[in-house]
């Protein structure tokens, strides 16, 4: 039985990204267990007017960037004027500078968002790839949206990691043979990320959210 204790109120507006690839009903789903009034939505107008944006995603990342195009500078604007913006799997790896996904399918360069300055690489170790089940998330420093979880265990599925350029981007860490990014943000600490689905995670993943819906609320 959940021992999580849904808030009796809503705490902030949510606006949860809505550009082909997300995972939307279930982050629906667990960010108004956490306190969210959610809109699902691909109107960069609607940034502007909410507390925190989630940009979750599935699938590659050449892809993930040509459906958000359009939104790029909306989300670029959202995080250059200090208000959170959360990505989630694919979409905390279009928060980094490139990716060798791109590269590795044939299909040239693509240009992430450059909010968290960095690249995505793909696993080289002798395990399975893609990494995908269970995994202990190690802090590594102080965030709002980590507080509570470390040694917790969260779900993963993914072939590639965050690799930022500054070390202090790493929030928290998990192990697949390397050491590999699990929560990244910026230096301002409004954008970040998680490699892991916080909507698939249990409880820790209800912990991650209520703790990104209190950091809206308290933007």
């Amino acid at each position: 039985m959940s021992t999580f204790e849904p808030p009796a109120e809503t705490l902030a507006d949510v606006v949860l990204v809505d550009y082909g690839l997300g995972n939307l009903r279930s982050a629906t789903r667990g960010l108004e267990r956490a306190g969210a009034s959610v809109e699902i939505t691909d109107d960069p107008e609607a940034f502007a007017a909410a507390d925190g944006v989630v940009l979750p995603g599935v699938g590659a990342f050449r892809e993930g960037m040509e459906n958000a195009g359009p939104l790029r500078e909306a989300l670029t604007d959202h995080a250059a004027a200090g208000r959170p913006l959360f990505g989630i799997c694919l979409g905390m790896q279009m928060l980094l500078t490139s990716s060798e996904e791109a590269d590795h399918e044939g299909e040239g360069e693509v240009t992430g968002l450059d909010l968290v300055p960095g690249t995505n690489v793909r696993f080289d170790v002798d395990r399975k790839v893609p990494h995908m089940g269970w995994n202990e998330l190690s802090v590594e420093r102080d965030h709002p949206v980590v507080e509570g979880v470390d040694g917790e265990y969260a779900y993963f599925v993914h072939s590639y990691y965050a690799a930022p350029d500054d070390p202090d981007a790493v929030v928290a860490t998990a192990d697949y043979g390397v050491d590999f990014p699990a929560v990244v943000a910026n230096e301002a600490g409004n954008v970040f990320g998680t490699q892991f689905h916080p909507e698939k995670s249990g409880e820790t993943g209800l912990r991650i959210l209520r703790n990104f819906v209190e950091y809206c609320a308290e933007r």
